[in-house]
C-alpha cells in the first residue's frame, strides 16, 4: 500500500497547530488555508466523533481505525451499515485528498460481507487504483483481524481552484 511519508506526519502536524483563524502561530501572519487529508480531517467532526483515527496516511493511499461502540449497533444487534459506509469512506478521503487539492467523492459503493459487533476493532485500508485529471477511483479494505468484513469503491473528484473573492 506504501511507507509512511514524511509529508504525511508533516502535514498532520502543521494541521493539527494551525488555529480555525488561519493565522501562522509564531509570526502572526495570515497563512493560505491547509489543504489535503491532514488538513481535511482536522475539520471532520462526524469521523471524529465516532472515534475514527486516521493511522498512517500519503498520497494514494490511508489506513484507519475504528472501533465498534453500542451505538453502533443496529436492531440485529450487529453494526449498522451505514457506520461501515462511513468508516470506509473516511479512509478514502485520506487517501484522495492530496496537499494542494480539496477532492470529494463523486460516488462510492460497499459490499458488506462479514456481520461486525459491539467492541470489534476495524481497520480499513486505501489505495488509489487510477487517477485521471480530475478523477480517481479508490479501493478500500475493511477488515477485523484477519477477515475481510467490507470492501468500498470510491470515486473521487477533485475541485477546481477556487477563485478569488472580488470586492
Amino acid at each position: 500500500m506504501g511507507e509512511p511519508s514524511p509529508e504525511a506526519t508533516t502535514t498532520a502536524r502543521t494541521a493539527a497547530s494551525a488555529d480555525s483563524a488561519n493565522v501562522d502561530p509564531e509570526t502572526g501572519a495570515a497563512v493560505k488555508p491547509e489543504t489535503g487529508a491532514a488538513a481535511m480531517f482536522a475539520n471532520d467532526r462526524a469521523s471524529q466523533h465516532l472515534g475514527i483515527t486516521v493511522d498512517d496516511h500519503g498520497p494514494g493511499w490511508a489506513r484507519c481505525s475504528m472501533t465498534i461502540t453500542e451505538i453502533m449497533a443496529n436492531g440485529h444487534d450487529i453494526t449498522h451499515g451505514g457506520y461501515i459506509f462511513l468508516f470506509a469512506d473516511t479512509t478514502f478521503a485520506m487517501a484522495c485528498n492530496y496537499p494542494g487539492s480539496i477532492t470529494v467523492a463523486s460516488g462510492g459503493d460497499i459490499d458488506f460481507l462479514k456481520p461486525t459487533y459491539v467492541g470489534d476493532t476495524l481497520v480499513a485500508r486505501g489505495k488509489e487504483i487510477v487517477k485521471q485529471g480530475r478523477s480517481g477511483i479508490y479501493d478500500i479494505e475493511v477488515t477485523r483481524g484477519d477477515e475481510i468484513v467490507a470492501t468500498y469503491r470510491g470515486r473521487s473528484r477533485t475541485l477546481p481552484a477556487r477563485k478569488p473573492a472580488t470586492s
